[in-house]
Parts: C-alpha cells; structure tokens; sequence
C-alpha cells in the first residue's frame, strides 16, 4: 500500500534496512495461505448469519510476464479490456454481513492445469464456507455462474440467489413452450414468474444498461415466498453485490496485488493473499470509522513529504532571488 513504484522484496529492504530481502523472500515462499486462513482472519469480524454472499472473479493484469516462467499466468477475458488478456484469474466469495461490513471469505486462483471450470470453483468454495459456518440468507453472481448446476446447488443447500442470466437461456410463460428470455414483452415492476427450463420457477428481472437490456433471476428456498420477492428486494441484493466489484478495484488501485517480482506458484499465492488482507484491515478501519474510505490511507500518505518538498524548494528559491 505504501510503494507507489512497485512492490518486490528488495525495495522493501531498501525503505527498512533492517528487514533483508531474504526474510521477506522467504516468507513468501515458505507460507501456505489458503482461502481457510482468509474466512478464520475474517469470520472473527463479521455476524456470520443472514448475510448476503457474492461470487465473481477479477483478472489481475499482467502484460509483461512471461507465462513460460511465471506460474499461474495465462490469457483470461477481462471485462474491464473487452478481450482476453494475460494474467491471473482470481476468485472471491465476498460476503456483506446484515450491519453493512462487507469482507472476501474464501478465494482461488483459477489454474487451468487443475482442469477445472470457474463453476466447478464456485460450488466447492461455496460447499467451504458453509462447512466452515457462515449462513448467508442469499447468494448473488454474474451470469457467468448461473449455470444449471450451479443453481440447483444453490437450491439444494437451501439459500435465496439472485444470478444475471444470458439472453438466450430458456424460460415457459405457458405451460410447455419455451421461448428465449430476451423475448419476453411484459415486465412488471416486481417482475415476473417464469419456469426456467430444467430448473423450476424463478422471478426475472429486466434492467438496462449502456442501452442494453440485462435480465437477472432470484430464486428462493422455499418455492412458497415467491410471491414476496419485490423491486426493492431485488434493488437492495444487486446493489450488494456491485460491493464486490468496489473490492476488485481497491486491491487492485491501494492493495498493489497485480504488482509483484516472484514467479513461483507459492509466492504468487502469497501476495495474492496478503494483499487479500490489506483490503480487510482497511475495511475494518472503515467500519470503525478510524478512517472515512479504503483510498484515504494512501490518497494522504505522501502529503506531508510533498508539503515539505514544495516549501523547501519555494524558500530555496526565494533565497537564490
């Protein structure tokens, strides 16, 4: 948080002698941090019942790595470029407990070697948390992971969600035909029941955006309170979970974890986690009101030392005059 030229061992050494790039080297190596570590750290902080829980994932830009030798570099779509683009995918479940306080739980580093899919990740990060204790009141993502296994998971562990949906994905509005979602005319303001194809009944959603209609489902764990899923309900799950992409650009903008120097699998895995923690600190700080957002801290970091520069350099010009 503090480097604003680039994060690596031996720029650390060189701020605080008295840390050697060794120590900090081999810490980054020898640790083991899982998504585990994250949701203990973090458990401690947040009302672990009721909550709302996010799923998505972030590309951490790395356009000057070589994939022949840094692990877990490769090409992935990047929603922020348009296109494919290198780095490292990363996987979060981000979760906003019923006070507002809203911290990452569990993640991965999606590596396609281990011949797994993004949904695949989903459902075993979700089956984690809920071992682990949390009781989240609803689940929310992307459509990316509002596929057909991933919403009857969702069901069988008896949990609310709210999934944007692809256009083409098939719905009946009468009994025994199926038409695309997109082709739906009416939408009330509470929106409107339909049966997804394979799945079962759900209330859809239209919104625009960029002048592009985007459609979303929620569904419930007891098919009964359908009937009670409102606009405002579905307001206030959706803006949860823009949280989530909030979090993807602070550790990204004030967390520095696309910047690091190693290339080992362990140690990549370890800035990823420890920059992880950065954001949780800040947040914490923020719910304590020991600082009003995540960007102050680094926004006021150099102010005093650029107050000083100027008026050091203004009297020493004053004094050649």
């Amino acid at each position: 948080m503090s480097e604003p030229i680039k994060s690596s061992c031996l720029r650390l050494s060189e701020i605080m002698p008295d840390i050697s790039h060794d120590s900090v080297n081999r810490f980054l190596y020898r640790e083991k941090f899982t998504g585990h570590d994250l949701y203990i750290e973090n458990s401690k902080e947040l009302n672990l019942i009721g909550g709302s829980m996010s799923i998505d994932d972030s590309v951490l830009d790395k356009p000057y790595s070589n994939p022949e030798h840094a692990a877990l570099i490769d090409y992935f779509w990047s929603g922020k470029h348009h296109k494919a683009v290198k780095g490292i995918n990363l996987i979060t479940l981000f979760y906003i407990d019923v006070t507002g306080k809203c911290l990452p739980i569990n993640f991965r580093i999606y590596d396609k070697r281990q011949n797994k899919t993004k949904n695949d990740h989903f459902s075993e990060m979700l089956t984690e948390v809920l071992s682990w204790g949390l009781q989240p009141a609803i689940v929310t993502g992307y459509a990316w992971y509002s596929s057909l296994k991933n919403l009857k998971h969702v069901r069988k562990n008896e949990l609310d969600f709210l999934f944007g949906i692809e256009i083409d994905r098939q719905v009946s509005i009468a009994k025994g035909s199926y038409i695309r979602i997109d082709q739906i005319d009416d939408f009330p303001s509470n929106g409107r029941v339909v049966y997804l194809k394979e799945f079962g009944n759900v209330r859809v959603f239209r919104q625009i955006f960029k002048k592009t209609y985007r459609y979303y489902i929620m569904g419930v764990a007891k098919l009964e309170n359908l009937d009670l899923i409102t606009h405002d309900l579905f307001k206030k799950a959706h803006t949860h979970h823009w949280l989530i992409e909030t979090y993807h650009r602070a550790i990204k903008q004030v967390c520095n974890i696309e910047k690091f120097q190693v290339r080992n699998t362990r140690a990549i895995r370890n800035h990823i986690y420890c920059a992880i923690r950065a954001f949780c600190k800040l947040e914490i700080m923020k719910t304590k009101q020991m600082i009003v957002n995540w960007y102050q801290i680094k926004r006021n970091l150099f102010n005093e030392i650029i107050a000083g520069f100027i008026k050091d350099q203004g009297m020493q010009g004053l004094l050649n005059a």
